[in-house]
């Protein structure tokens, strides 16, 4: 696997993916749950959570199904608002520059909302007197947020973040099968396909479980060096 001519381009579109979802994808629904706690109507409260929610229990292949028509060359409602604008339409399904950001957003519309009730659950259990007390000494719901409820759902923060770098190589590869193509490859192909490729097309079955091997010790010691790091610095660690 390390000698072959894929090495290289299976590590750098996984890792690709990786941080895309960790940077694009992490913070979306800590910001979810922190909106969500400072709507004061129930009433639309509970309407917007489950819209949120809602997307979380649609299959995969339907996701991936609505994605491809609303990106569609010829009657795709992207691509009508890009003619709308005078640009041209696109296949961008086709193109490799795009796949990395359309199977991100596709991700953070499916599963933003609800990764937030991790993030609610924590806030429920902040202390309504530090609320209280921070209203005394003037602090408005900007500085609310940030010196209570933020440290309130700190540790709930680091934990999902060490777990989120533990699995930077467990890319979702039934997405990437669902949306990619050879044409794509350059940028989409990452580790899991290779393997359901190389393991269950090809019936190579030992180079498929070498590479999950690979992905498993690299999993396992980005673990440890993310706990060791978030223990140094925020104090709050798994063990």
């Amino acid at each position: 696997f390390f000698t072959g001519p894929y090495f290289w381009r299976l590590l750098r579109n996984t890792v690709a993916l990786s941080l895309y979802g960790l940077v694009i994808g992490f913070p979306i629904p800590i910001i979810l749950a922190l909106l969500f706690n400072e709507m004061r109507c129930k009433a639309l409260q509970k309407t917007a959570q489950t819209a949120t929610y809602i997307p979380h229990f649609v299959s995969a292949v339907v996701v991936a199904g609505l994605v491809t028509d609303f990106l569609s060359p010829g009657s795709g409602i992207i691509n009508n608002i890009v003619e709308a604008f005078g640009g041209e339409r696109k296949y961008f399904l086709m193109e490799p520059r795009y796949f990395r950001w359309i199977y991100t957003l596709m991700n953070v519309w499916k599963g933003a909302g609800f990764s937030s009730i991790i993030y609610l659950a924590a806030l429920t259990a902040a202390d309504e007197s530090l609320y209280e007390a921070a209203v005394l000494d003037g602090a408005n719901r900007w500085k609310q947020v940030w010196h209570v409820s933020l440290p309130a759902i700190l540790p709930t923060i680091v934990t999902m973040l060490i777990i989120n770098v533990g699995n930077l190589l467990n890319v979702g590869y039934e997405v990437v099968i669902l949306l990619y193509q050879p044409a794509t490859y350059e940028t989409s192909d990452i580790t899991n396909t290779y393997v359901y490729r190389t393991g269950l097309l090809d019936g190579q079955y030992s180079p498929a479980a070498a590479i999950g091997m690979f992905n498993g010790v690299v999993g396992f010691v980005l673990v440890c060096l993310a706990n060791k790091l978030s223990k140094r610095i925020t104090e709050y660690s798994l063990w």
